[in-house]
């Protein structure tokens, strides 16, 4: 998995136009259905675009991922937050540096969360299970666990639609693919154009990231997650109340303790 280091500073630029409100509308759907949460672990939280809309909304979340910098980043966009929208209450808020493989918490919790095909990062299919596992004993009898992933064949309409170019004056980037049909992985390359000013000059900082994400078949996360011992599993296309199929390109689970 990526350290995020310098990517985490241009993360939230270049990904502005990523629908974080459709995936806090669909953790509410389910929530409606099957339980409102009082506290929330999202793993895999990034730079906190989920997590501090639903602090704001009243909830108590605890904001987990493996990258400090991604954190860094997220702290700072809550201190930043004006104050007439800040509704949260001391506290509602944390900010966790774990491994979402092996997270813990003093107590289990209402609902987990990890959205942005985070779990497309777990390489392994271990990897996948220690998490399922680990996500089953953190949560309460009743709990959900919510999440989506790249479907395999996402990872094809990658490969065959690279390169992707991104330019603007602030920051750019060229982005290519490697694919290994083999195992379902894909090797993202980006190159990155940071702009910066100094001595009154526009600069441009360049620097490399590679990013490999692991694509699992449906049925298999069906089972596994069953396997860890969550009692209801479904499977939903694309933010839509629908049924996945092929033609999806995100799965979204809802997986009941």
């Amino acid at each position: 998995m990526s350290s995020y280091r310098k990517f985490a500073y241009v993360y939230d630029e270049l990904m502005e136009d990523m629908p974080y409100p459709q995936w806090i509308r669909f953790a509410r759907t389910a929530w409606e259905t099957y339980g409102m949460p009082k506290t929330v672990v999202e793993l895999g939280c990034g730079t906190g675009s989920i997590t501090i809309p639903l602090v704001n909304s009243g909830f108590e979340v605890t904001g987990m991922d493996l990258s400090a910098d991604m954190l860094s980043v997220a702290r700072r966009k809550m201190e930043q937050t004006p104050r007439g929208t800040r509704l949260f209450r001391e506290g509602s808020v944390r900010w966790v540096q774990q491994d979402m493989r092996d997270w813990e918490m003093p107590e289990p919790v209402d609902t987990v969360i990890s959205f942005c095909d985070c779990l497309n990062y777990l390489l392994e299919e271990e990897d996948i299970i220690r998490t399922f596992r680990r996500t089953y004993d953190g949560l309460k009898s009743g709990g959900t666990f919510l999440f989506d992933v790249h479907h395999p064949n996402t990872l094809i309409r990658y490969e065959e639609e690279q390169p992707f170019i991104w330019d603007e004056k602030s920051v750019s980037y060229i982005w290519t693919c490697e694919r290994d049909a083999n195992r379902h992985e894909i090797e993202h390359h980006l190159t990155i154009f940071a702009h910066e000013e100094e001595q009154g000059k526009d600069m441009y900082r360049r620097f490399e990231e590679v990013h490999t994400q692991r694509a699992y078949e449906m049925n298999w996360l069906k089972h596994e997650l069953r396997q860890a011992g969550f009692k209801q599993v479904e499977c939903y296309a694309d933010f839509e109340w629908t049924e996945a199929g092929e033609d999806a390109a995100r799965l979204f689970f809802v997986a009941i303790k």
